[in-house]
């Protein structure tokens, strides 16, 4: 350790001596952050960003070009800035727990340097970067103690060589579309969707582009390459986002920093088992947590889209979540309409009579929505939400799901952040639908358990296209959309719903593991679950929606991915493929502890798609197995120590 502080002292002094260039590496030496000026020989005050990224000895420029800066109402923050000095190092050294997402204990570490510059009007302008071991961070800072502006431009700028690969989702406002893989002349020019993953053209490294810690003090961004197709500039939201309504710029007021600026960097498995978009945000606010239960819910709509307002058909899921010994089911839309039977006071009493704890659908509601679904506009105040969560919480309601947002401007930021604030105060869960993509609030509020931003299950009801895409997609989302935070798939369907799926019955309960969210929605109708054979249906019985570790064992972007995940002394295991072909699998369980015996009980493919194969084995850390997949196959397992 003393080593690399050494080093960083050394290049933060040259730095002070000749304001050209301040390299800033990770821990472990493999990244490096350098800021130099953009051009050297006007000296017209730009600066920039490179990073570089150390694999078998050699260091490769990853991404040669991040531009930075601001434009604010008043003063420009990207020109003629003149370097007045670099801070001491500091190194970031942190561990917190979590309730749920990929590790319940993390470890925020990092190199940091603040560099300290002024425009030509002396006015005060910060960069804070941070060096990790899996990546970098940044973002800009105001340190003066007062004054409102409102933001222009955000500078930031990311330059992509063409030979770099690149996987991301066209740009929608409740990010549910599909990734496409393109490079060279085949990258388009548009807006895209956060996250974005990269692979250089000499396959050093991996890297995903997001941002972090995002509050009522700034808007959402998005990435935009219509200007350039290798530049990903940062733009905020169109105007028109939520029916017009609210600024697409935001107003700050000072002290102010903005978002942090992150890049997840390494192989494959530093990516995937990331925590760096949690780690840069804000501590918990939530002090009393011993209410925020993750778990597995029942969920009607996928199955009966109007189920809701039929308590029978709700007292059907809720005997399903009980039988499943799933703690939760959702009531969705229209349980404000629930006939046939019962009202919603009766379907609750039913399902607290059962062990089971209900969660309730809203519609966001307000004029930044066309979408009439009901009940509607009950979140909009911070006194109906209060009223609400109360009536809530008496009648023994756990959670609410609130949808339709439709917007990523500064006041839905404070929108959604509101709703949290006092749901975490009548001791409320959350989760988000027709929403932006995690921005590390679940460190903040533990209560917020998972949020859609994905073409998950529900679009079998909506469109054919999912029938053909569905492998790849689910292949690819591991590595990006679901590397930054819980997404609510709704996953797991062995039956049909108005499009079918052509995911094997493997593939579709690898999903549970595969995937991970605080709270898992098991989509299926009931007979999709309890006429599985008994091993599979054991298997669900069981999965965690919470994890202890995780781990990438093996797999490519649309290709193939397998991802173990421990909970206690546990390991539960699902791997699934794309492609119009069968194949085998040779799966090393290296990530086991060393002299120990485990159980593996595995249920693969069977002879066709809606079958299983399933076998016992005693296993440990040497053992190796080939398995099976078929087309869209996949494979579900656990791995339990012996006495």
């Amino acid at each position: 350790m003393k080593k690399w502080m050494l080093l960083l002292l050394g290049l933060v002094a040259g730095m002070e001596l000749c304001a050209r260039q301040l390299t800033v590496q990770s821990p472990n030496g493999k990244i490096a952050v350098t800021l130099f000026p953009k051009q050297p020989a006007n000296n017209n005050g730009e600066w920039c960003l490179s990073a570089s990224y150390m694999a078998n000895g050699k260091s490769s420029v990853v991404i040669p070009h991040i531009d930075m800066g601001l434009v604010r109402n008043d003063q420009d923050f990207s020109k003629q800035l003149k370097f007045v000095k670099a801070g001491k190092p500091l190194l970031v050294n942190e561990r917190y727990t979590t309730l749920h997402g990929k590790k319940s204990v993390c470890t925020n570490q990092a190199n940091e340097v603040v560099v300290a510059f002024e425009n030509p009007a002396k006015e005060k302008f910060n960069v804070i970067i941070r060096v990790y071991n899996d990546g970098i961070a940044f973002r800009y800072e105001f340190p003066e103690k007062k004054g409102t502006f409102t933001v222009k431009e955000e500078l930031t700028a990311y330059t992509i060589p063409a030979g770099t690969m690149r996987w991301m989702e066209k740009w929608n406002t409740a990010n549910e579309w599909y990734y496409t893989a393109t490079k060279g002349d085949k990258v388009v020019q548009q807006d895209w969707s956060y996250p974005a993953l990269f692979q250089p053209e000499d396959k050093s490294c991996w890297f995903l582009l997001h941002e972090a810690d995002v509050d009522g003090n700034y808007c959402g961004s998005k990435l935009r390459n219509t200007a350039d197709p290798s530049k990903y500039s940062l733009a905020f939201p169109d105007q028109r986002d939520g029916k017009g309504t609210g600024a697409s710029e935001p107003v700050i007021t000072l002290p102010w920093k903005s978002p942090w600026r992150v890049i997840v960097m390494g192989g494959l498995s530093d990516i995937v088992e990331s925590t760096l978009v949690d780690d840069v945000s804000s501590p918990a606010v939530v002090q009393n947590t011993s209410w925020i239960k993750p778990g597995v819910a029942s969920w009607n709509y996928w199955s009966s889209n109007h189920g809701t307002r039929d308590y029978k058909i709700v007292c059907r899921f809720t005997d399903l979540a009980a039988e499943m010994n799933w703690p939760y089911t959702l009531f969705d839309w229209e349980w404000d309409a629930m006939g046939n039977g019962g009202n919603l006071e009766d379907a609750i009493k039913y399902a607290l009579a059962k062990g089971v704890k209900p969660l309730m659908w809203y519609n966001s509601g307000g004029p930044h929505t066309d979408v009439g679904a009901t009940p509607r506009d009950r979140m909009l105040t911070h006194e109906s939400r209060v009223a609400e969560f109360a009536k809530l919480k008496q009648l023994g309601v756990a959670g609410v799901k609130v949808d339709f947002f439709e917007s990523e401007k500064q006041d839905m930021i404070k929108y959604y952040r509101d709703i949290l604030e006092d749901a975490a105060r009548a001791g409320i869960m959350v989760y988000f639908h027709g929403c932006l993509v995690p921005r590390g609030w679940a460190r903040t509020y533990p209560n917020l358990m998972t949020y859609e931003a994905v073409r998950g299950a529900e679009w079998y009801n909506n469109t054919p296209d999912l029938t053909q895409a569905a492998p790849e997609h689910n292949a690819i989302l591991p590595f990006t959309r679901n590397v930054v935070g819980a997404m609510d798939y709704t996953p797991v369907t062995f039956t049909n719903s108005q499009y079918p799926h052509i995911t094997s019955y493997g593939h579709e309960l690898a999903l549970s593991v595969v995937f991970e969210s605080g709270i898992q929605h098991m989509a299926d109708r009931p007979e999709g679950y309890l006429e599985l054979p008994d091993a599979a249906k054991s298997f669900l019985k069981a999965v965690p929606a919470a994890w202890d570790d995780t781990k990438l064992v093996d797999g490519y972007p649309g290709q193939e991915v397998i991802i173990a995940r421990r909970k206690a002394h546990t390991w539960y295991v699902g791997g699934i493929s794309a492609g119009n072909w069968e194949r085998k699998k040779t799966i090393r369980f290296n990530f086991l502890e060393e002299n120990k015996k485990y159980k593996l009980t595995l249920i693969a493919d069977g002879i066709h798609d809606k079958t299983f194969n399933t076998e016992y084995r005693v296993i440990d850390k040497n053992s190796t197995l080939e398995i099976k997949l078929l087309r869209a196959g996949g494979f579900a397992a656990t791995i339990a120590p012996l006495p």
